[in-house]
């Protein structure tokens, strides 16, 4: 039952010869993994005015320039991504970039702020998405953390159906949001032209002075904006994702989404200027943008339903890069191997299934508030932006290609605005941010712990010059009984056709119990050793586990090796566990711990 509904939600299995067809090509690509970036247009601007809004609404035209300022940053991180892409096309983006050129160390603050950004890309998408129903539909607003919730466990079965499944179902209402924002800008652009502008709308001049501006202010309004670049690096951790050749078409999705992002971005900044929007606990800017512009008809739901469509949807993105960045740690022995491994649909499921329970874990700890989650999202990518600008800097010193000089300014600029974007984030916002300069740490610590235990491990399973020298004289049975039946008789022969060196053990609870048994033991099985132990406390592993330790050290000095051979029986339907005592499973739990003995179960089959 259990497995006909895994088919149901996640579908049939693949063949590992079906992994070609799970490729995307640019066109599902720049839907699947640009949908982050794409859809942070939706707060970007909602982010700088926020700031603004601080000193007054006079002060909304600083949003133009702070703008400009936010698209030259990103065309610095498009044309530094697009190198990454072509230098290191196996994927990998931030974190390989920095653990080859920089360091270990560097390279596992990259990959962790990249994973804990993952997970906080699905948190503030679904949040954010949220936030725009409950906008249209203001009686939710009480329900918005099971809805984001609820959310999160549907795009998690999407993504689990397969990643070119996923990407034909999420194309659609991704370039939906492209054309309703168009529509609205498009809209918007023509109404400010002909003069169709509502009287209410009314915006400051450019350059009109506002008292109590300080650089400072302008800085960190400058840093909540540049959330708008979220999810930019997407394309470069997911390389192995797209047909071939690979590269080449992650380099044309990447420049593709920057083109978008940079039009929908100043689009809906100019609108939100030139109408005077200001930022509403209860309602979006973009919501009250396209309110402005068309009124609350159907285009006004049309933009509102996409833009909540594609903000829940964003969180795809890190669907897509967060199992494969996971998988590059745990083939370097970083993370646990459980994320090398795929599922029936040929994507990496445990990062998947984990990336979905951590964002409904951090939902539910932030109760779905977005303004307290961006932040944090925004930190935890610049750190990686900043180390991967850093590191291919050094790449171009180093190995000084052909036209290195141009690729070594482009990154130097990148690193210099990112690193400044990340000191006023810590210096502005860091009430909010805080916790990171310690949880970072304590992440790559983790990493490094990881790495040890497998690197022990691996020594320990080596097999070295003598290892297989030690030779076993033969073995000793110990085969714990609670009475006389088939199960017990079923184990007692299988024994003997092994070895003659067996004991079986009867605990007992009182005298004339253990008296009645050896007497029925010895007409059944006269031939084999009949151990009975009393149990003052009605324990079972105590003694047994003492008589143990007492036939081990016994048998070790002859060259023998014990075996503990517990009988068990399987009952034909699931439920029927409960109304057995399954003390087989105790034994089995506790004795797998004693180093030199070796625990079986043999099973018994009930047929009803």
């Amino acid at each position: 039952m259990l497995s006909s509904f895994k088919r149901l939600l996640i579908g049939r299995p693949l063949k590992s010869a079906a992994l070609g067809e799970q490729k995307l090509n640019v066109f599902k690509a720049l839907a699947i993994l640009s949908s982050d970036a794409l859809s942070s247009v939706a707060y970007g601007t909602e982010q700088i005015l926020i700031v603004l809004a601080t000193i007054s609404v006079i002060a909304y035209w600083y949003s133009i320039p702070i703008a400009v300022g936010v698209l030259f940053l990103l065309a610095a991180l498009i044309l530094s991504y697009r190198q990454i892409i072509y230098s290191y096309p196996q994927g990998g983006g931030a974190y390989l970039v920095s653990k080859e050129n920089i360091g270990e160390k560097a390279g596992l603050i990259a990959g962790g702020s990249l994973l804990v950004d993952y997970i906080l890309t699905v948190a503030v998408s679904v949040s954010a998405g949220t936030d725009a129903i409950t906008s249209a539909f203001p009686a939710l607003h009480t329900h918005t953390v099971l809805i984001a919730c609820v959310l999160v466990v549907l795009i998690t079965i999407l993504n689990l159906r397969g990643l070119t499944e996923s990407a034909s179902i999420l194309a659609y209402p991704v370039y939906l949001f492209v054309v309703a924002l168009f529509i609205l800008i498009g809209v918007g652009i023509y109404k400010i032209m002909t003069g169709d502008v509502s009287p209410t709308a009314q915006h400051a001049a450019i350059g009109a002075p506002v008292q109590g501006i300080t650089l400072f202010l302008l800085l960190r309004a400058f840093a909540s904006g540049c959330s708008a670049l979220t999810g930019v690096e997407a394309i470069s951790n997911a390389i192995p994702n797209f047909k071939d050749p690979a590269p080449k078409n992650a380099a044309k999705t990447l420049v593709l989404m920057g083109t978008l992002l940079a039009i929908l971005f100043s689009g809906i900044t100019f609108l939100a200027y030139y109408y005077g929007i200001s930022p509403k606990h209860d309602e979006t800017v973009v919501s009250q943008i396209a309110k402005e512009t068309f009124g609350r008809n159907y285009l006004y739901f049309f933009v509102q339903g996409t833009t909540a469509l594609i903000l829940v949807l964003a969180a795809n993105t890190g669907y897509s890069a967060f199992p494969l960045l996971a998988f590059s740690m745990a083939k370097d022995k970083y993370m646990p191997r459980m994320f090398t491994i795929r599922g029936d649909r040929l994507g990496y499921s445990n990062g998947i299934v984990s990336l979905g329970i951590a964002s409904i874990l951090l939902i539910i700890a932030f109760q779905g508030k977005t303004e307290s989650l961006i932040p944090l999202y925004a930190v935890g990518v610049f750190i990686p932006f900043t180390l991967s600008q850093t590191g291919m800097i050094l790449k171009w010193l180093r190995e000084k290609p052909s036209g290195w000089l141009a690729k070594l300014t482009s990154n130097l600029i990148g690193a210099l605005i990112t690193l400044t974007v990340l000191i006023i984030f810590f210096v502005t916002k860091l009430n909010q941010v805080w916790f990171v300069i310690i949880f970072l740490p304590l992440i790559v610590i983790g990493f490094l712990r990881i790495k040890n235990h497998y690197e022990a491990v691996g020594e320990q399973l080596r097999i070295q010059p003598g290892d297989c020298d030690y030779n076993i004289s033969g073995n000793v049975i110990i085969v714990p009984v609670a009475g006389i039946t088939k199960v017990v008789a079923n184990s007692i022969n299988y024994a003997k056709s092994i070895t003659d060196q067996i004991f079986a053990v009867y605990i007992s609870f009182d005298r004339e119990d253990e008296k009645r048994f050896e007497e029925k033991w010895q007409q059944w099985q006269p031939d084999v050793r009949l151990v009975t132990l009393q149990s003052h406390y009605r324990s079972v592993l105590q003694p047994l586990s003492k008589f143990i330790d007492t036939v081990e050290h016994k048998a070790s000095e002859n060259n023998y090796r014990v075996t503990v051979l517990i009988p068990q029986f399987i009952t034909k339907k699931s439920w029927h566990n409960i109304l057995h005592n399954q003390s087989s499973l105790l034994i089995r739990t506790y004795l797998i711990f004693k180093k030199r003995v070796i625990v079986a179960t043999l099973p018994f089959h009930f047929k009803k």
